[in-house]
């Protein structure tokens, strides 16, 4: 009765993909745009194909338009050819949303049959670095990145990247945190760059870095009105009769 409830509130809709054990990678926005800006290079370098959609009640009334087209907010993609289906979004998630759409995406993972599986967010200090910061649902995945990331020893992942990552533990799915360091919320292609570079030596990708830095000006542009969205929906909530929700 409980998981129709809650298909009834989150549905992923998709093809039958070509990928046999992918490589899956989520960017949801969040902090500098990290997860959404790696997530759009990958799936422009790999050319990827557009496999299906995440539809659910938590998310906002709303179309998004590319080109004047109609897409879904939250989209699945796929490169049969390199093993790897990336979850993107342009809406940012609420908090009292992701326990469920988690839960939803992390039953999805193994119908696909993940081989890993990559959340990718952005995590904001003020040293000026661009580190990228690491965590894993296993020790053997742990090893695999400790020296490319620097480990969270003591901490918490928020959102919906973190509740991802907390499904995938209870499941025992090979799932790793990529966390790019930033200054602030405003969209950080940089940030997104040192996370590709990680992905490149973890993974075995061979994304061009160089070319998501000459759009570096570009993307900022393209992404300042979302970033904004996040920005707001950070401040506390006044409270509501309705279900609060971004938008």
């Amino acid at each position: 009765m409980a998981s129709e409830s809650l298909e009834s509130f989150v549905k992923i809709i998709n093809e039958p993909l070509k990928s046999k054990n992918p490589l899956v990678i989520f960017g949801f926005p969040g902090i500098g745009l990290v997860g959404n800006i790696a997530c759009q290079h990958i799936i422009e370098e790999l050319g990827m194909k557009y496999r299906g959609s995440i539809d659910s009640r938590y998310f906002p009334p709303l179309a998004v338009l590319f080109n004047g087209l109609v897409y879904m907010p939250v989209r699945i993609y796929e490169s049969g050819e390199k093993e790897v289906v990336v979850v993107i979004s342009d809406i940012p998630i609420h908090p009292t949303a992701s326990y469920d759409i988690s839960k939803v995406l992390a039953d999805w993972l193994p119908t696909i049959n993940a081989k890993n599986i990559v959340s990718i967010a952005g995590i904001a200090t003020t040293t000026g670095e661009r580190r990228v910061f690491g965590g894993a649902t296993n020790a053997e995945l742990l090893e695999k990145i400790k020296d490319k990331t620097e480990i969270f020893q003591v901490g918490t992942i928020s959102g919906i990247s973190g509740s991802i990552m907390t499904e995938c533990y209870l499941r025992g799915l090979p799932a790793v945190s990529l966390l790019g360091e930033t200054p602030g919320p405003n969209p950080d292609p940089r940030a997104a760059v040192e996370v590709t570079k990680v992905l490149n030596s973890v993974f075995g990708m061979d994304l061009d870095t160089n070319k998501l830095l000459g759009q570096a000006e570009q993307i900022e542009l393209e992404l300042s009105k979302l970033a904004e969205q996040v920005k707001t929906t950070e401040a506390p909530a006044v409270p509501r009769k309705e279900f609060p929700m971004y938008g």
